[in-house]
């Protein structure tokens, strides 16, 4: 396998060649953030991307560009504003980290995104492969990334044995991707491989009589090409279990609080969660200062989250509020029609009590 690269020879390695050739007939060349490609549109696909495919976020950027059409209003924003605009695409730190590097953009760069990958890494939310993504897609700077799509690819073409989230692997994966992204078309070079990994290296059921790279791949030589890259070590998920108050006043009025700024659903607004082994009704009366009256358990919901999976246990009461509750204490009462942001669970569980209301 040739794997000249384009700084010591003066031209396109055997694997960026067929693959910038491909990606002008076959790429993804319409996405919402690349028609006008800026680097703050760039930035926030970028950010909108990590864990979550193109299909999910294209209608959750446009409705954020609407919103927040540049860095400045993102900065300007409240942070239930932005959640409430990121409300279902999960991975809530990713908007509060968007939403902190946005004052730093204003504040320290002048309200435009910097170009260098390392003074990208700086900002929250920004690690190393989202800044070579930014930074070659936004500036057509010579920077390499390593997203899941590109690891795949890598993996796959030059056989590499391993979990790619082992150090080593990556390291070696890393190496690859630096020695590949060419420095005359980076900008070019990054979208080819995502869009190769997104459509055609696909992870299950991979199309390799469509790929560019067919013929130099390790892996399809290998007739094993859904063996790379190897799977994560298994490992057992966790379970939790939790105890969440449905506190409805007379006036369809639900009592949520705000969860704490890091942990799971940080930042969200959610319903008020009993302490391990503490009584809701003592917890609803003393602590949240609200007189559950009968509480009854409602169907439960069961979430999964990267390493664990949570069951909650929803009990609902008709309650009335007593002195020591009100707006600013991180607690609100809210409409059941009309809710902030919430977490995709605690949605459920809300929309399941205002069916049951209306009914009963």
């Amino acid at each position: 396998m040739n794997a000249a690269t384009e700084s010591s020879t003066g031209r396109l390695s055997a694997l960026a060649g067929p693959l910038l050739a491909w990606y002008e007939r076959h790429g993804r060349h319409d996405l919402p953030w690349q028609t006008p490609r800026t680097p703050y549109r760039v930035w926030v696909s970028e950010i909108m991307l990590q864990q979550t495919q193109v299909a999910t976020v294209i209608p959750y950027f446009h409705a954020f560009m609407q919103r927040f059409s540049d860095v400045h209003a993102l900065a300007a924003a409240s942070e239930d504003d932005v959640m409430a605009h990121w409300a279902g695409l999960g991975y809530y730190a990713r908007a509060r980290n968007l939403r902190a590097a946005a004052h730093i953009i204003v504040r320290d760069h002048g309200g435009k995104l910097p170009p260098q990958p390392d003074v990208l890494e700086t900002l929250p939310g920004i690690g190393r492969s989202t800044a070579g993504a930014i930074a070659s897609l936004a500036f057509n700077r010579h920077a390499a990334m390593l997203d899941g799509n590109a690891k795949r690819v890598y993996a796959r073409y030059f056989g590499v044995p391993g979990w790619p989230g082992e150090t080593r692997i990556e390291k070696r994966l890393w190496a690859y991707a630096e020695q590949h992204t060419p420095a005359s078309r980076p900008a070019d070079y990054t979208q080819a491989i995502m869009d190769l990994g997104a459509t055609v290296c696909t992870r299950k059921r991979p199309a390799c009589d469509e790929c560019p790279l067919a013929a130099d791949c390790r892996a399809l030589a290998e007739d094993a090409v859904e063996c790379y890259p190897y799977p994560r070590p298994g490992r057992k998920r966790g379970l939790r279990h939790t105890r969440m108050l449905i506190l409805v006043d007379h006036q369809q009025r639900v009592l949520l609080e705000k969860r704490p700024p890091t942990g799971i659903w940080g930042g969200l607004w959610s319903l008020p969660e009993v302490p391990d082994g503490a009584d809701p009704a003592a917890h609803s009366r003393h602590t949240l200062k609200v007189d559950p009256g009968a509480l009854h358990q409602q169907p439960g919901q069961r979430h999964g989250f990267t390493h664990f999976e949570l069951d909650i246990t929803p009990l609902r009461a008709t309650a009335a509020p007593v002195a020591g509750v009100g707006e600013g204490a991180g607690r609100r009462w809210c409409r059941l029609d009309d809710l902030p942001a919430l977490p995709a669970p605690i949605n459920r569980i809300l929309q399941a009590t205002k069916t049951h209301l209306e009914k009963s």
